[in-house]
């Protein structure tokens, strides 16, 4: 075999650094996606239950899935519009849902994280796949794409779900609701903050309370029959 000159040689090193530079980024966002879903505790992370008497009959589960916890007052915004009208809502975070036997209304929400529904919520909607298929179903998105709220945006951010409806493809949504979310680099990692600022993404909360819920209340009929 022949020696490799010095041109292939600095190639060649050039190569492997590439590599482990980029196998080094792959574990390092697995690890901050592990440990930031084992952090899923704290106020921001809202669970509550709001009770209607003789609410056995209208039950709804608000589950979600959240890195930094925007997405819980989105859930909670969507339960009070819910309990509002009658219903007995419970809003909690998918890895403390285990049994969907006491409801008939499921709402599965997620933030964006890499285009995608994070794994978490991908994971519930395939656990419970056959029971959400026998219930009033809906959707929701939080991603700062919604920001601008234009046709374009929401062709993309639909696409987000694909990975969800592959999984289960016999459950019909009675519809998907698209809201921008909120950005705090102080809950961030150091990853997650640096790639947000490169992509020239601004800080603050952008949550339109007034679209979150003229939404849920216009679901209500479908999903609750009320």
């Amino acid at each position: 075999m022949k020696p490799l000159c010095k041109e292939q040689r600095g190639m060649s090193r050039r190569t492997f650094l590439t590599l482990s530079a980029g196998a080094i980024f792959t574990s390092m966002m697995r690890h901050n996606a592990v440990a930031a879903s084992n952090r899923q505790t704290g106020p921001e992370f809202i669970e509550t239950t709001y009770q209607k008497d003789g609410g056995i009959k209208n039950r709804a589960l608000i589950a979600y899935a959240s890195r930094c916890g925007s997405t819980g007052g989105v859930a909670d915004s969507i339960g009070q519009v819910l309990h509002g009208t009658g219903a007995s809502i419970d809003v909690r975070v998918v890895g403390n849902v285990n049994d969907l036997g006491p409801y008939q209304t499921v709402i599965v929400g997620s933030a964006i994280r890499m285009g995608k529904w994070l794994p978490e919520a991908v994971e519930f909607v395939k656990k419970h796949r056959d029971a959400l298929g026998q219930l009033h179903t809906a959707y929701f998105v939080v991603c700062l794409t919604m920001k601008d709220d234009t046709a374009e945006n929401r062709s993309k951010v639909l696409a987000y779900l694909d990975p969800v409806r592959k999984e289960a493809p016999h459950i019909q949504p009675v519809d998907i609701g698209l809201f921008p979310g909120a950005v705090d680099f102080g809950k961030l990692s150091f990853v997650s903050k640096s790639i947000l600022k490169a992509k020239g993404v601004a800080e603050g909360d952008f949550r339109n309370w007034t679209s979150i819920r003229t939404w849920a209340a216009g679901i209500r009929p479908a999903l609750l029959g009320m």
